[in-house]
């Protein structure tokens, strides 16, 4: 995978490494299927304190120093057992919130008919900024920023950072050298998954991708899943 360029040798401190995990948070209980978004008041699920589980226990053995959310309910509580497992208190940073999106409190998924409204057509000109939300450009900017400051906290060691799969995605895209418009669909980016930055000094160079509750998600939310008619609904992520 591309390396992110960055400044040049310093004296030596391009030789720290340090790996930052950002996580996905867990399924989230929302049994009417809305596009949540960054409403308050949706947390995770039984199912999603289990997948939130599962990677505090894959985590406890790696140099945990420093673990931060988005302040989304979903985040944090992903986050709590993997603070606790390293005895740390869990920082919150907005930089790291779902990303912005006109549809938030609507349904907008497969089958629903959304796209036939002509009330949206005026929201969905221009996927490539997107026009029905915080344009890309802007996603990448405050998370790279909350990258670089997780970074920095835990210089020499490792971080977890919870945050949601939009801007995750994103973020890793502009590093990886992508174009940052694409089809949700093929995010790999799922529930509870850990996309992880590898810095040399301020330098990402490297990125890598774990899914270690892979067997606890169902398997239409997987990356590259086919669309389930009632099942595949764009919850916020």
């Amino acid at each position: 995978m591309s390396p992110q360029n960055g400044s040049p040798r310093n004296n030596g401190v391009d030789d720290d490494i340090t790996v930052v995990h950002v996580m996905r948070h867990g399924e989230v209980a929302n049994p009417d299927g809305i596009l949540y978004g960054r409403l308050p008041g949706y947390h995770l699920s039984e199912l999603g304190r289990r997948m939130a589980d599962r990677v505090a226990e894959h985590l406890a053995s790696r140099d945990v120093t420093y673990v931060v959310a988005s302040p989304l309910e979903r985040a944090q509580e992903t986050a709590e057992p993997i603070a606790k497992a390293h005895g740390l208190d869990l920082a919150t940073d907005e930089r790291l919130i779902e990303a912005g999106n006109i549809f938030q409190g609507k349904t907008f998924g497969v089958g629903d008919g959304a796209l036939r409204r002509p009330g949206n057509w005026k929201h969905l000109i221009n996927p490539f900024r997107p026009s029905w939300g915080e344009p890309y450009v802007d996603q990448v900017v405050r998370m790279m920023n909350a990258l670089s400051a997780a970074k920095d906290r835990a210089r020499g060691h490792e971080a977890v950072v919870v945050s949601h799969q939009l801007p995750i995605w994103i973020v890793r895209s502009y590093v990886e050298r992508r174009r940052l418009w694409h089809d949700p669909r093929k995010r790999q980016c799922t529930l509870a998954s850990l996309t992880s930055f590898t810095y040399r000094g301020d330098r990402i160079v490297s990125v890598g991708y774990s899914e270690p509750a892979r067997d606890l998600v169902p398997a239409h939310l997987l990356a590259g899943a086919k669309p389930v008619k009632g099942k595949d609904k764009a919850f916020g992520a």
